[in-house]
């Protein structure tokens, strides 16, 4: 007896050279549709067969479709764009996927367009640009840093600011950096790595480094910004979960003129002694009505990286609310 509850569709391709750019090198698209969709994927010259469930089976031709637009406008996809796509089809979205693609925030390094990955992201950027002070909370994997540091860079290029400072506590070293080895910069680089990163991801390790040596980028502890006013400047505080409430305030009134702030953290990582209160999670209640403030929650469905650190996060999620 035939299962009915399977089912074949057929994706042609409007050109058959397009097909590796669709399917990924050595089909590695492919193996993310077929295990996140749990379909088949047969192609086959310009022909893309999608075996499964109706539902998962539609749901992987509308992706193909929105993949086929964006590469036939010369929009090169990688592994996060199927996983983005993915996500928007299961949440109902993906009707927004192809506007995801009309802004390029930056070019990187490499002289790649830097675009948004998803609507999350999209709202963040937005918050950005119409606020002094943005909040980004949420999971590792979403893009809070990377993005900041993005929005910092092309502010810094357009010249809305004269400098970009970021910063993040050393809970780690309980913000007594004295007894580490060397400089500033030395005591605090372990604690910023992925600011580094991101620096290096759209500028180059050569050109950042230039910059902070002229001090047009600033990265320092967060204890070192007491006293301070910071005015024409991109401000980005990473790992906030691990303020206190003084350090949080402290931080919040350095806010000069013609200055924005970025507030990262992910509050199911607070790494403060037990009872110490987290200076983002009483943020978000103390702010939350205040002018020109904005709050951008992340959630796993946000995460930009492999599909499998979602279904961890998740994972690990369920236990603790159990």
């Amino acid at each position: 007896m035939a299962d009915n509850t399977q089912t074949e569709k057929e994706y042609i391709l409007a050109n058959p050279e397009e097909g590796v750019a669709i399917l990924g090198a050595q089909d590695q698209f492919v193996s993310l549709l077929e295990e996140g969709l749990n379909v088949t994927i047969h192609p086959f010259g310009n022909s893309i067969k999608v075996a499964g469930d109706p539902f998962q089976v539609q749901k992987g031709m509308a992706i193909l479709k929105n993949m086929d637009k964006l590469i036939q406008q010369g929009i090169q996809l990688n592994s996060a764009d199927v996983a983005s796509a993915m996500k928007m089809a299961d949440k109902g979205t993906l009707e927004y996927f192809l506007d995801l693609y009309t802004e390029t925030l930056i070019k990187d390094a490499k002289g790649r367009a830097v675009r948004v990955k998803n609507y999350g992201q999209r709202q963040y950027i937005d918050a950005i640009k119409h606020n002094d002070v943005t909040f980004g909370v949420g999971p590792a994997g979403t893009g809070k840093t990377y993005l900041a540091v993005v929005m910092a860079i092309a502010a810094l290029k357009r010249g809305d600011v004269e400098k970009i400072i970021l910063t993040r506590p050393a809970v780690e070293a309980g913000e007594s950096l004295g007894f580490l080895p060397g400089d500033l910069k030395d005591k605090v680089d372990p604690y910023l790595r992925p600011i580094y990163d991101a620096l290096y991801a759209i500028l180059g390790a050569e050109h950042t480094n230039r910059l902070m040596e002229r001090g047009v980028i600033e990265i320092a502890p967060l204890a070192y910004m007491r006293g301070r006013t910071l005015d024409g400047a991109f401000v980005i505080l990473d790992e906030a979960q691990n303020t206190t409430n003084m350090q949080m305030k402290m931080f919040l009134t350095r806010l000069g003129f013609g200055s924005k702030m970025i507030v990262n953290g992910d509050i199911t990582q607070i790494d403060l002694p037990r009872h110490s209160q987290s200076g983002l999670v009483q943020a978000m209640g103390i702010l939350k009505n205040v002018n020109h403030i904005d709050f951008v929650t992340f959630t796993s469905d946000d995460v930009v990286r492999h599909p499998v650190v979602a279904a961890i996060i998740n994972a690990y999620e369920d236990v603790e609310n159990k």
